[in-house]
C-alpha cells in the first residue's frame, strides 16, 4: 500500500481500465441480448411456452470474447502495478510521485513489449472460463446429462484455479523484468522453491479476501439484473429462464468488474512477496524501517524463513 500511495497514478490507471471494462460490458451485453433474441425461438403449446436451445457455438465465442478482454485488462493492471512496485523497491527516487517515471515506464512496457505475454496468459484463462459459462448455461437449460455437465464444471473449475494461480505469480515477473509468459512462470516458481517458500505462498489469504468482496458485489449486480428482467422486456423470449439468465449475466459482470478494481491491491501484495524473496538486501538499503518491520513479522510467523 505504501508503494501504491507513493505512486497514486496507478490508481487512476486502474480506474481508467475499469471504465474501459464497463464500456465493453455494456457493448457485449447489447450484442448478447441481440444474439439471444435472434437464435432462440419460442412457441405457445397449449398453456406452456416452449423455447429452442441457444446456439452454444455462438455463445462460446461470445463468452471467450468477454472473458478474454477482461482478463487482458485485469492482467495489464497486474503487470503495471508489479512494475511500479519493483521500481519503488529498487529505485525509490524514480517512483515517488503520482505520475512518476516508474508509473509511465511500467505502463509503456505493459502495453508494448509485455502485451503479447499478457494476451497469451489471458487467452488460456478466458477459454476455460468460457467453457465453464457454457456448462452453467447447459445445466440451467437442462441440456445433456446432468452428471456429465457437473463433472465437466468441476474439472474446468480446477483447471481455472491452477492457471489463475500460475498467472498470479508469472505476471509479477513479466512486470518486473519483462520476461515472456512461460519463462516468467518458471523463474518465479523456481525462486519460491529455492527459498523453501512453497508453503508460505500457499497461506496467502489476500486474494481470497478480495475475491469474497467481488462475489458479494457480483451478487448485488445479479439482483439488479433480476429486477431489470421483471421491469423490462429484456430476455423476454427466454421465457422461464429469463430471470435466471438476467441474474447470471449481472453476477458475471459485477464479479469481473470488481475483480479488476481489486487487482491493484492484490498485485501490489504479490509483487512485494516476490521481491522480498528475491531482493531483501535492496529493500533493507532503500527502505530500512519497513524492511525491519517485515523481517520481524515474517520471523515471528514463519520461523526460519529468513
Amino acid at each position: 500500500m505504501t508503494a501504491v500511495k507513493k505512486n497514486c497514478g496507478v490508481v487512476f490507471v486502474s480506474y481508467f481500465f475499469l471504465a474501459l471494462a464497463f464500456g465493453w460490458s455494456i457493448l457485449w451485453t447489447i450484442a448478447l441480448v441481440g444474439i439471444w433474441d435472434d437464435t432462440i425461438t419460442c412457441q405457445q403449446v397449449g398453456d406452456v411456452t416452449q423455447c429452442s436451445d441457444p446456439n452454444y457455438g455462438i455463445l462460446f465465442g461470445m463468452f471467450v470474447s468477454y472473458f478474454f478482454t477482461h482478463q487482458v485488462i485485469q492482467n495489464t493492471i497486474h503487470v503495471v502495478v508489479a512494475g511500479v512496485v519493483g521500481t519503488w523497491w529498487f529505485a525509490p527516487d524514480e517512483a515517488s510521485s503520482c505520475c512518476s517515471a516508474g508509473v509511465c515506464d511500467s505502463m509503456k512496457r505493459a502495453l508494448t513489449t509485455s502485451f503479447g505475454s499478457i494476451c497469451f496468459g489471458s487467452l488460456i484463462v478466458a477459454i476455460i472460463q468460457a467453457l465453464r459459462a457454457l456448462a452453467n448455461s447447459a445445466r440451467a437449460n437442462d441440456d445433456g446429462n446432468a452428471i456429465l455437465v457437473c463433472i465437466a464444471e468441476c474439472i474446468l473449475q480446477c483447471l481455472e484455479s491452477i492457471v489463475k494461480y500460475f498467472n498470479k505469480w508469472a505476471f509479477i515477473y513479466v512486470g518486473l523484468y519483462g520476461y515472456s509468459y512461460l519463462e516468467a512462470g518458471k523463474n518465479v516458481f523456481t525462486l519460491f522453491k529455492n527459498r523453501g517458500w512453497e508453503a508460505i505462498i500457499a497461506d496467502d489469504l489476500v486474494s481470497n479476501t478480495l475475491f469474497f468482496v467481488s462475489v458479494v458485489v457480483g451478487g448485488l449486480a445479479g439482483a439488479v439484473g433480476l429486477i431489470l428482467s421483471r421491469t423490462t422486456d429484456w430476455f423476454e423470449q427466454a421465457a422461464t429462464n429469463g430471470q435466471a439468465a438476467s441474474f447470471t449475466l449481472g453476477f458475471i459482470i459485477g464479479l469481473v468488474l470488481t475483480s479488476i478494481a481489486m487487482s491493484a491491491i492484490a498485485s501490489g501484495v504479490n509483487a512485494v512477496i516476490v521481491l522480498f524473496a528475491e531482493a531483501p538486501a535492496e529493500f533493507e538499503e532503500n527502505h530500512p524501517e519497513r524492511s525491519r518491520k517485515m523481517r520481524e513479522t515474517w520471523r515471528a510467523t514463519y520461523p526460519g524463513c529468513m
